[in-house]
């Protein structure tokens, strides 16, 4: 006989008592459940504070101690690729609950982004009403811009369980909170100042020796976090000559046209929606191949405090620690993650 299993997912970007009403339904719905948390291995930014094992522990927050034994966690990175996300997510399930497992889907259709729940043909999918119309966004929002944070946390405590607004209370004292709360305040004025639909930007991925060039990001956004050089296309600039003019601003890194032209072995457009908490910022990568050749020198300048030939080896170790959507782009040239 197959086991029963439900399955909730989402970001969780605090857990608010819409996503419990999730919880409790799919707990309802079948003697195990299985919580799979998106965007599980990102950087910490103004739109993903939390890490996967954070938001895990709001989660417990709210658990007994028999739920907690009935729950697992699936932390499922961001792929922006449909198909390979749907392909985790399943081999994920599969592993905890086994082959043939029969598998209800527990969620609520409230946008675009509920189209998760028509990804998973012979699973059953039980829709559920939402305790409170409220997003975690709004609560980030509140968390992040009130001058006070104690009545920010009153109100919060009004849409989350009693034990997630305390989690909210003590995280509120690491350099965390303040970091994404910096952040925050400048992606919004970010947001305020550049208020066309999209915007685009150009990155070059360059390497030698089985080694990448990254820089370290200066500024309030993305601060201290690793990234490949690049930035916005100017007025009449092409995609090809902001990556070059990019990666020399930020590097000092300026060979000789027709060598970096040479060494070009492929591109591409990296455009999804929610790459970048700053707005819809589609961007072209080029992946320049040096082959063999000694590391050229490189120093960070300009946006870039700075700039590192880093081993490909390390990479995945430094996931977390990529900026935005940076990992996807390594992960596409360089193929970084396993096959799921």
């Amino acid at each position: 006989m197959s086991s029963k299993i439900a399955v909730i997912i989402g970001r969780f970007q605090i857990l608010q008592r819409g996503h419990g009403t999730l919880l409790q339904a799919a707990l309802a719905a079948a003697p195990k459940v299985l919580v799979v948390i998106g965007s599980a291995f990102r950087s910490r930014d103004a739109h993903n504070p939390f890490t996967w094992e954070e938001r895990k522990q709001q989660f417990e927050a709210v658990l007994t101690a028999e739920q907690r034994q009935r729950v697992e966690f699936l932390p499922v990175r961001d792929y922006f690729d449909d198909q390979r996300w749907g392909d985790a997510v399943r081999t994920g399930l599969e592993r905890i609950a086994g082959r043939g497992a029969e598998v209800t889907m527990v969620g609520f259709k409230k946008d675009r982004t509920s189209s998760y729940l028509d990804a998973f043909p012979g699973w059953s999918v039980q829709e559920v009403e939402p305790e409170v119309d409220i997003s975690a966004s709004d609560l980030r929002r509140i968390y992040f811009e009130a001058d006070n944070l104690s009545t920010a946390l009153t109100v919060i405590g009004n849409y989350v369980e009693p034990g997630v607004r305390d989690y909210l209370q003590a995280w509120a004292q690491l350099p965390a909170y303040r970091q994404c709360q910096a952040e925050h305040r400048a992606v919004t004025e970010y947001r305020q100042k550049y208020t066309a639909p999209f915007y685009l930007t150009s990155d070059a991925v360059v390497t030698t020796r089985q080694h990448v060039l990254l820089i370290k990001r200066g500024g309030t956004i993305g601060h201290g976090l690793w990234a490949l050089p690049g930035g916005f296309v100017d007025p009449w600039e092409r995609f090809y000559p902001a990556a070059v003019r990019e990666l020399a601003e930020e590097t000092g890194y300026k060979p000789h046209p027709a060598q970096l032209r040479n060494s070009l072995k492929s591109s591409a457009v990296f455009d999804h929606p929610a790459r970048s908490p700053r707005g819809r910022i589609i961007t072209n990568a080029f992946h320049f191949d040096l082959g063999d050749a000694e590391f050229p020198d490189v120093q960070g300048s300009d946006d870039a405090k700075l700039a590192k030939w880093v081993p490909i080896a390390q990479l995945p170790a430094l996931e977390s620690q990529l900026f935005e959507d940076h990992a996807c782009i390594l992960d596409h040239f360089l193929g970084l993650y396993p096959p799921v």
